[in-house]
């Protein structure tokens, strides 16, 4: 968690330097170009802040961009102030492109984001699927998933316990929501709790065991997405032991 907010904050800080620093790079050439082209270089800038960033820090980078085109490429230089007409529509159309691009390149970064996420929780079903169909044993089925589960929640460590239930843990549910059944109370917890969390493999109506997720101390639930895709990877092998189960019994 303390990465994500070290990121943020850098991103927030390079938007405000970069387009600083690419002003004064064009400093020794504002006279030699155009008011529109210094504007559409400001652009990039502000594109490629956003490219790594959130909204706010796209919305911040174009602000920058336009302060520091009207303090160093208008004139009077080194003022914030505009003399020429044509010069304040160029620093207004700049600020307007740059909101607007900058809100487009935040908004395809975290489409992609999605796609490849996407891929992961797909390739992570595909495989359990995979193991079951070639007739591995519910064991290695069981190995399978819990790996893919330490990936998938970012957890610290994972171990699968064989049998019936032992003590009150809280319990990640078929809708992703982690809930603690204590009796008549029910706790239900937007951060991971203290100590480990049961994820049950059921298969055929039957319970097999349960999955004890060891989190990273600190650190959010992941989303809700990779939280289902979870469930329904204990799904698949819970299925797999019921169906290792019933053909014992056959």
């Amino acid at each position: 968690m303390s990465g994500y907010r070290l990121h943020d904050r850098a991103v927030l800080l390079a938007a405000l330097v970069v387009p600083f620093l690419v002003a004064l790079a064009l400093v020794p050439f504002r006279t030699a170009l155009s008011a529109t082209n210094e504007a559409l270089i400001m652009v990039v800038a502000v594109v490629a802040v956003a490219a790594l960033g959130t909204r706010a820090a796209g919305a911040l980078a174009a602000l920058s961009a336009a302060a520091w085109f009207d303090f160093f490429l208008t004139r009077p230089y080194q003022q914030f102030a505009i003399a020429d007409r044509d010069d304040i529509e160029t620093a207004v159309l700049l600020l307007v492109v740059g909101l607007i691009v900058s809100q487009l390149a935040v908004r395809v970064r975290r489409l992609r984001t999605v796609v490849v996420t996407d891929a992961a929780h797909l390739s992570s079903l595909q495989g359990t699927a995979r193991l079951v169909e070639d007739g591995s044993s519910p064991e290695a089925v069981v190995e399978y998933v819990r790996r893919e589960l330490v990936g998938l929640l970012g957890l610290r460590g994972c171990r699968f316990e064989y049998g019936t239930l032992m003590g009150r843990l809280p319990r990640l549910e078929h809708d992703g929501n982690l809930w603690l059944h204590s009796g008549d109370r029910i706790t239900e917890y937007a951060d991971w709790p203290d100590g480990e969390t049961e994820l049950r493999a059921v298969g055929g109506g039957h319970y097999y065991g349960r999955f004890l997720l060891d989190p990273v101390p600190g650190r959010p639930l992941p989303p809700e997405e990779a939280r289902l895709v979870a469930v329904a990877l204990a799904a698949q092998a819970g299925a797999a032991l019921d169906t290792a189960g019933l053909s014992q019994q056959g």
